[in-house]
């Protein structure tokens, strides 16, 4: 049985969402500090995910995939100068290291990497919110 979502659950659901992301960028220093840089790789594309999702959600957009995310976000929001398309690059390339860093053999991140890509993640995030207030 498929349940339609009231305005008060998807405004529940994003919120929950934006914390996830909120959370999930916390642990980049703690993971960065103790040299876990693929891990800290995934967990920066899925703050941001998690950062998507919310702005989705609360715009009513639903998606099944990750590439769904991706999609919705560059159709609805990059494409119309919502988000920079500095940002939906950043989402972009962090999908692709996080698929790369998650199913590719051999693929090491570096604590450079992390070091570039933890502000653009950042700064994803803070448009993504900008968004949602």
């Amino acid at each position: 049985m498929i349940t339609e979502l009231t305005d008060e659950n998807y405004e529940a659901l994003s919120q929950y969402r934006r914390q996830r992301a909120r959370e999930t960028l916390a642990e980049i220093p703690y993971l960065r500090d103790q040299g876990f840089y693929n891990t800290a790789t995934n967990r920066l594309y899925y703050a941001c995910y998690y950062a998507a999702l919310a702005l989705l959600t609360k715009n009513h957009i639903s998606t099944n995939t990750h590439v769904g995310v991706k999609t919705m976000l560059g159709l609805h929001f990059v494409s119309k100068g919502l988000i920079t398309k500095e940002s939906g690059r950043a989402f972009s390339n962090l999908f692709d290291s996080r698929q790369r860093g998650d199913y590719d053999e051999f693929v090491y991140s570096t604590r450079e990497e992390i070091d570039e890509l933890y502000p653009k993640a950042q700064q994803f995030i803070e448009e993504v919110e900008a968004l949602l207030k």
